[in-house]
């Protein structure tokens, strides 16, 4: 295994880990109306776990309401049970034709809660990026005591990843600070 292809692999997966970490944060609810926080939610719908925006549409008539109108009216029930089921923290109005969830204002306190949990995302995201540096330079190693690489080729590869490991830990942090921004804001 080359250097370059061991760098490509490790920038790889820590593009992938930077990608887990923004999808994580856009399921946290942060008192705004987002479709994406119901991403999570399966609903059984005629026993197959389907998540809701396959069996509905999803609309966002304005900052604080979410709007679903399932396709199938039948499956009404089951998408709110699977709502209410949910840790969404959200109760839904069903009025037969659609499910209406008002998004209240978040409380000091669940918004603290919220801020910790995403912290633990970041810290999750961080221990994938170093994992991959990890990885890379036991690859690294492994050339080099195979005669594959020089000292020097190991060396400058091993500075490399870790320029590359501290360019993700910063969008990281970057990415986790403009989320608890988002959701400090009153």
């Amino acid at each position: 295994m080359e250097v370059e292809e061991i760098m490509l692999n490790a920038e790889e997966r820590m593009e992938n880990a930077l990608k887990a970490l923004g999808n994580e944060f856009a399921s946290v609810r942060t008192g705004r109306a987002n479709a994406r926080v119901l991403d999570r939610i399966k609903v059984d719908y005629y026993g197959a776990m389907t998540p809701i925006n396959q069996l509905a549409g999803v609309k966002t008539p304005d900052a604080r309401l979410l709007v679903i109108e399932p396709w199938d009216k039948s499956s009404l029930k089951s998408i709110e049970r699977a709502i209410m089921e949910s840790d969404l923290g959200v109760t839904p109005s069903n009025d037969g034709m659609c499910i209406r969830l008002p998004f209240p204002e978040l409380t000091e306190e669940r918004r603290r809660d919220l801020a910790k949990q995403c912290k633990g995302y970041a810290e999750d995201a961080r221990v994938s990026v170093r994992n991959a540096r990890r990885d890379a330079n036991s690859a690294l190693a492994k050339a080099e005591k195979a005669s594959e690489i020089t000292e020097d080729d190991l060396r400058r590869g091993e500075t490399d990843i870790q320029k590359l490991t501290d360019k993700y830990i910063a969008k990281i942090d970057d990415a986790f600070k403009a989320k608890e921004a988002e959701l400090m804001e009153v």
